[in-house]
């Protein structure tokens, strides 16, 4: 439903602001006089009017100065103002564009033509004012997204602090998730959700006693499975979460296996949801290559064949494929290394 636009008639002549009044009157709008400059100014930032007609010649502030004091305030400053005038010298029009005029009407006002005018401008502005709050939205809407991530960036970097061996990893798993979903073809939309997944991909492990999750050495049967536990707890903590529903997959899903002999449900095969599917080779590659309590570090080359050996069994095998591909467009590994 359109918002009935508001018109401020500025004259300090009663009878030339009853002939303005007359004219517009009938026509929708909603209709505000001042008598004098200080009227206003008060009623124009107190309503903010889609227009201002403007009479020029008026005792005390004229309505050259009353133009400039609403260009000079941010809240009126993008105000539309047409001068009206007996005064039709070039030098006069030129003082009103300087003082920050629109446009000019000359007296007597020709009704037809003002009517054209005021329904020009009132559309114009009414259109400037959405365009305006379409994007002062997108910008809070940016900003909210960016608020959200920070905090999960925050979430994952707190996890880290609990484990000091694995620090540095959301960040370096986030980034190459993201680089392989892309090189996928997944739409930037998605990747959007895929980032954050990545990035909490082990916040169920909040869940995790410090005495199995810190354990330096092999867990025992009744401590692994309730190290498998996580997935079930991040699934837990972030389903109510409406914001983070979208990026769940690689939380709940990323212990699944092609095979299906993955946990926490047996998926099999395209079962698993593809963000899943490419987070996993990528959490096998950062664990595999950096030193961990119960491991050193392999070479790029080493567990890249190692990846290759487990394609179709624990990995998609074309996401496997992808991923050699970007990691020898990268440099890390050497092109001789791809399966024929």
């Amino acid at each position: 439903m359109a918002t009935t636009a508001t018109i401020l008639i500025v004259d300090d002549d009663e009878g030339s602001r009853e002939l303005l009044v007359f004219a517009l009157e009938g026509s929708g709008y909603k209709l505000l006089v001042a008598e004098t400059g200080a009227q206003a100014l008060a009623i124009a930032h107190n309503h903010l009017p889609d227009l201002v007609l403007l009479d020029v010649m008026m005792p005390g502030m004229d309505g050259y100065e009353v133009c400039r004091n609403l260009r000079a305030t941010a809240r009126t400053a993008e105000m539309p103002i047409v001068m009206i005038t007996a005064l039709d010298d070039r030098e006069s029009r030129l003082h009103g564009i300087e003082a920050g005029a629109d446009d000019f009407l000359s007296k007597p006002v020709d009704r037809i033509e003002l009517r054209a005018r005021v329904r020009t401008i009132t559309r114009l502005n009414r259109y400037r004012r959405l365009i305006d709050d379409q994007v002062r939205l997108e910008a809070a809407a940016a900003d909210l997204e960016l608020a959200y991530d920070s905090t999960l960036e925050g979430w994952a970097r707190a996890l880290e602090l609990r484990d000091h061996e694995t620090e540095g990893h959301s960040r370096r798993v986030t980034e190459l998730t993201v680089s392989l979903a892309r090189a996928l073809g997944i739409s930037e939309s998605e990747v959007v959700h895929i980032r954050r997944g990545a990035l909490l991909h082990d916040i169920g492990k909040i869940g995790i006693p410090d005495r199995i999750l810190l354990k330096p050495s092999h867990l025992a049967t009744d401590e692994w499975e309730e190290m498998k536990r996580h997935t079930i707890y991040a699934y837990n903590l972030l389903q109510p979460v409406a914001f983070l529903q979208p990026a769940m997959a690689i939380p709940t899903f990323h212990h699944e296996k092609w095979d299906g002999s993955g946990y926490p449900h047996g998926l099999h095969g395209e079962e698993i949801p593809l963000a899943a599917r490419i987070f996993a080779v990528i959490d096998v590659w950062d664990a595999v290559t950096h030193d961990r309590p119960y491991h050193k570090a392999k070479t790029p080359a080493e567990t890249m064949a190692m990846i290759r050996r487990d394609a179709g069994r624990h990995f998609d095998p074309h996401v496997v494929k992808v991923f050699e591909q970007i990691m020898v467009e990268a440099g890390v590994l050497e092109a001789l290394t791809i399966t024929p």
